[in-house]
């Protein structure tokens, strides 16, 4: 993606003040640290600004992207990810629509070869209690080591073969949403992790809320949304606006 920061900061911004700025990333773009690419990170910092990636999301993922302009925020914002006091809502669209209302991935993830992502246990491991929770039992694990890791998900409308998803990811680890759907057979469509077929443009996943603690505000607090964009509903032949307000209703619940 070609465009200097000044045209991307303002094309993209959702909120700024004295400690932050954030961002509703277009899909194809780093936020830091990618090798042979240019990130956001690094186009602030060639046109001035130095800023410090908050959170981070994957270069095919779109939407909310929460960075920092000082150290002191940065700090108190990190925190809340890392203890898990973050709340974060994403939206999918993904292969299979014979998912429940509502369900919970308790599956653990590890690192496979070539530091690939994957469940940490054989695929045919993973089971479904019934009521919508996949987990694995312990004595299935894999030798090495394995990081506990939780998505809730809500099914916000179902059309043809493909479902949109509402999710709620507990803990934060690398290419968990996108792991977790794919193993229990409903990869996100487009994620070019799982899909070599080249048919979509973009994979299909998207950071759309955003909820912290933000002392140095009146009220305390970050709430922060970053409305999907027309191509993230390609897939489906549904209206954005009513599959929208169906996932706020959802999130409202708590999932």
């Amino acid at each position: 993606m070609e465009m200097n920061w000044a045209e991307l900061r303002e094309r993209y911004l959702v909120s700024e003040d004295a400690a932050i700025l954030a961002l509703n990333k277009p899909a194809g773009i780093s936020v830091t640290g990618e090798r042979h690419d240019t990130d956001l990170v690094e186009l602030a910092a060639a046109a001035g600004e130095t800023l410090y990636p908050v959170h981070r999301i994957d270069k095919v993922t779109s939407g909310l992207i929460l960075l920092a302009r000082e150290l002191g925020a940065h700090g108190q914002l990190t925190r809340q990810f890392n203890k898990q006091t973050a709340d974060k809502a994403y939206l999918a669209i993904v292969e299979g629509s014979d998912l429940p209302d509502r369900g919970v991935l308790d599956l653990p993830l590890g690192v496979g070869r070539k530091n690939r992502v994957r469940i940490a246990a054989p695929r045919e491991a993973i089971r479904e209690s019934g009521s919508g929770r996949w987990y694995v039992d312990e004595a299935d694990l894999l030798a090495g080591k394995n990081y506990p890791s939780l998505t809730h998900f809500a099914t916000v409308a179902r059309t043809g073969d493909r479902a949109v998803l509402a999710l709620r990811p507990v803990t934060g680890r690398r290419h968990q949403i996108r792991v977790h759907l794919a193993w229990i057979g409903h990869p996100i469509v487009g994620d070019p992790l799982f899909d070599k077929s080249g048919a979509h443009s973009r994979a299909h996943l998207h950071s759309w809320r955003l909820g912290l603690t933000a002392p140095w505000r009146t009220p305390p607090e970050l709430r922060l949304e970053a409305t999907p964009g027309p191509d993230f509903w390609e897939p489906v032949e549904l209206d954005p606006a009513a599959l929208l307000s169906a996932a706020k209703d959802l999130v409202a619940a708590q999932m």
